[in-house]
């Protein structure tokens, strides 16, 4: 059986990977922005990158690169994404934690 200790550590492995991988994308979008005719990363690929535990490297993606900061729904979308982010990883650690 699993411990508690080993699922809270993939819970916040999988929020390091995703929020990295949140980031690239970010990086990636804002490179294929200045070429004309690039395939880029959609709006609704990176708000789902960030439901999917990506939140917190999209928010640093958009102020390291200055990409989609115009836009007040990312503005206000993302930090509410972190929250949840958060709180579903502590709901999952108290369901973990729970005594059978």
């Amino acid at each position: 059986m699993i411990d508690v200790e080993s699922l809270s550590f993939l819970g916040w492995t999988v929020f390091v990977f995703m929020s990295t991988l949140s980031f690239l994308a970010m990086w990636w979008d804002k490179v294929q922005s200045r070429k004309s005719g690039a395939e880029r990363v959609s709006e609704s690929m990176l708000f789902f990158l960030a439901a999917c535990f990506g939140s917190l490297g999209v928010f640093l993606g958009m102020f390291a690169f200055r990409h989609k900061t115009r836009k007040w729904y990312f503005l206000l979308g993302i930090p509410l994404l972190i929250a949840q982010n958060i709180a579903l990883l502590r709901v999952l650690k108290s369901i973990w934690q729970a005594p059978v």
